[in-house]
């Protein structure tokens, strides 16, 4: 059988895919904020904000923690007069 004289059968009408389209592409974009710039993504919906806030919290808490401790164990090797280059593992 010819594939293009199945879909021809198969297909709707010019007009209405155009229509169709026209519909889904308005119900798509209703209620979404456009972007600030091109390129990115719109703004997240409101009811991610609580998990969104959670999740910088916790990202901003493991970065200043991480820095913290690494602050912390440069004064304990400056304290024992240890620099970074002298501790290689022992063979």
């Amino acid at each position: 059988m010819d594939d293009d004289a199945i879909d021809a059968k198969a297909g709707l009408p010019e007009p209405v895919r155009d229509h169709l389209g026209q519909q889904l592409r308005s119900m798509l974009t209703v209620g979404q904020e456009k972007p600030r710039f091109l390129g990115d993504d719109p703004a997240p919906d409101e009811t991610f904000a609580p998990q969104l806030q959670r999740l910088e919290t916790r990202l901003k808490t493991h970065e200043e923690g991480t820095g913290a401790v690494e602050h912390a164990l440069d004064r304990i090797l400056d304290a024992f007069g240890v620099t970074p280059e002298d501790d290689k593992p022992a063979a």
